[in-house]
């Protein structure tokens, strides 16, 4: 059965973003995937020190909730991210923990789907939805959309549950997602997964 790893990114279990991802579970479920929830949010998580030992480890130097995520994150089809926002952007502790999640993960993340879901009080969604879908886009994740933004409005969990709009977005994203996956799946079997080029790395080093 494919599998979708949820992460809630919030310090709160049961605050807005995870009102957001309960009607999206409970979709993807309804569509026959599995799930994770994974609580990030209120895990204290450092941020990444360029330390370089992931490229020798293959996981990273610290031993905490990513590399346990690391390898729930391999097997599954699947990442889904949620996050309040902050001054605009996603929350910080989200922010550390998929830098290290990320990069020091060895396993390809190609056409694995991605999903990011925000939540907010009234500004912001946008730009921290673009924060998030760049973990996606440079990892070769296809990226699962929604008749919306994939986000929520709302003070409480109980304001999220009002907003109609919002959670038809979620649920309208969770079909997708599931689609998508299930399309990837039968299309591995027919055709096989895209080549992937790995040979090209520009930085300039001669200074040209």
């Amino acid at each position: 059965m494919a599998k979708v790893l949820l992460l809630n990114g919030s310090p709160h279990v049961h605050g807005c973003t995870a009102a957001a991802l309960e009607e999206l579970e409970q979709t993807l479920r309804r569509e026959g995937i599995e799930t994770e929830l994974i609580q990030v949010g209120s895990k204290s998580v450092r941020g990444c020190i360029a330390c370089g030992r992931c490229g020798q480890l293959g996981r990273c130097v610290f031993e905490d909730l990513v590399n346990e995520t690391a390898s729930k994150f391999q097997e599954a089809d699947g990442l889904v991210v949620g996050s309040p926002v902050y001054y605009g952007s996603p929350n910080g502790s989200l922010l550390s923990f998929l830098d290290r999640l990320f990069y020091s993960s060895s396993f390809p993340k190609h056409m694995k789907v991605g999903a990011a879901v925000v939540s907010c009080r009234r500004g912001g969604n946008t730009a921290s939805f673009d924060v998030l879908n760049k973990y996606f886009t440079i990892s070769g994740m296809p990226v699962a959309s929604s008749t919306y933004w994939n986000q929520v409005h709302g003070f409480t969990a109980e304001d999220v549950k009002k907003d109609l709009e919002g959670l038809q977005t979620m649920r309208n994203l969770g079909r997708n997602m599931a689609f998508l996956i299930r399309a990837i799946a039968d299309a591995r079997e027919k055709y096989g997964l895209p080549e992937v080029e790995r040979g090209c790395f520009t930085s300039f080093p001669d200074g040209k």
